[in-house]
């Protein structure tokens, strides 16, 4: 989604104030860090400290009313399609579905009445959400939209042990806190947040060999100044998840793109984004607590680590090759008469998860499974793993 640059609603009422306390705690532990603090760390802060993080302090987040819309909150056919490809992989044995990070709910609610109409259902529905009111959102979500399933669904605090079935990424792999890095002139900084004035502002600071500097040597085109996101966080979560998987496996969507198109030479800047209101903000550091801080993901470094866990790329394409070889069409088709106000609005929906101007090819999905074989009717239109 490209930055915009419009007059914004300010915040104001509970927001304002919520905007304050998280600015005054954000500068107290700047303060206590020394001046300074990574800007991972920031992210971290703003999106997940308890109380007072985008996703831990209770705010609506999700839909017309919230800050951002996500592909399961057009239409339950994204679902429906979603649903084709998983029943595929739990009819092959495996059967449970863990959800990281559920939203609003309504993709779990979806997806159960999905794979029971295919006779699919995993025989247990396990999410894992780090936020509390989220977690009441999807409660209520999956009791209105699937209640005689709502007993097989369960959270969880933390990842289990083992995992037997689909692992399913809907837009968390963005809003994994990541580490930004810097070369000017030759010198490698790492780019953090510090106080500056009564907000907070970027500073960079000099960046010394080490693990973070050997990415950013391995990945950053060479010479050029340039400055862009690393994630080995989300990168040890894919690898920690693959690790855990017995069998099945692993579905990311999300926007972002293979490695040699995000650290392409012209993109200099990175991905960074907020987002508030609906609309997308250049500048990570608006209102802090208050918007939704996200990079793009590289499916490239997803796909080693999920190979490094011993999993193999099953698929990689763009979210509309995915959905149209799940089907998404057919099920358009069967929503009802093409002039009814039901099938216009779904379409609308459609359209927009599948056009190359709107969500279809930023969105991509990747595939990571243990074993061999198994069919993948999301993948048989367009693969693309061979650019990863």
């Amino acid at each position: 989604m490209p930055a915009v640059d419009i007059p914004l609603p300010h915040p104001d009422g509970a927001a304002a104030a919520q905007g304050e306390r998280v600015a005054s705690a954000l500068r107290a532990r700047i303060e206590a860090r020394g001046g300074w603090i990574p800007f991972d760390e920031y992210m971290r802060f703003v999106l997940y400290e308890p109380g007072l993080g985008y996703y831990a302090a209770g705010a609506n987040k999700l839909g017309p009313a919230g800050d951002f819309t996500t592909a399961p909150e057009m239409t339950p056919l994204y679902a429906q399609a979603l649903a084709v490809q998983i029943a595929v992989i739990l009819r092959s044995g495996a059967d449970e579905l863990l959800e990281l990070g559920a939203g609003s709910g309504k993709l779990a609610a979806d997806l159960l009445a999905a794979l029971d109409a295919l006779g699919a259902l995993p025989t247990r529905y396990a999410i894992l959400e780090v936020s509390p009111d989220l977690r009441e959102r999807q409660h209520s979500a999956i009791a209105a939209t699937a209640p005689k399933l709502a007993t097989r669904v369960v959270w969880l605090d933390a990842l289990p042990e083992r995992i037997d079935g689909v692992v399913l990424m809907n837009e968390v792999l963005d809003a994994i806190p990541c580490s930004l890095v810097a070369r000017v002139g030759g010198a490698w900084h790492e780019r953090g947040v510090r106080c500056d004035g009564e907000g907070v502002a970027l500073f960079d600071r000099p960046l010394a060999a080490g693990a973070l500097r050997d990415l950013a040597l391995q990945r950053f085109p060479p010479q050029v100044d340039y400055a862009s996101e690393l994630n080995p966080a989300a990168e040890a979560l894919v690898e920690s998840l693959g690790a855990r998987l017995q069998r099945g496996a692993i579905l990311a969507i999300d926007y972002g793109f293979p490695r040699h198109e995000y650290y392409h030479p012209q993109r200099v800047q990175g991905t960074l984004m907020a987002h508030y209101r609906h609309r997308a903000l250049a500048d990570p550091l608006a209102w802090p607590g208050l918007c939704d801080v996200t990079a793009h993901v590289d499916f490239t470094a997803m796909a080693e680590a999920g190979v490094r866990a011993g999993l193999r790329v099953a698929g990689f394409a763009s979210q509309a090759a995915f959905l149209l070889g799940c089907g998404v069409l057919d099920r358009l088709a069967a929503v009802g008469a093409p002039e009814s106000t039901r099938y216009i609005r779904a379409a609308a929906a459609v359209q927009r998860l599948t056009s190359p101007a709107e969500m279809g090819e930023l969105f991509k999905v990747l595939a990571l499974a243990r074993g061999e074989g198994g069919e993948w009717p999301g993948f048989a239109l367009a693969d693309m793993s061979h650019r990863l």
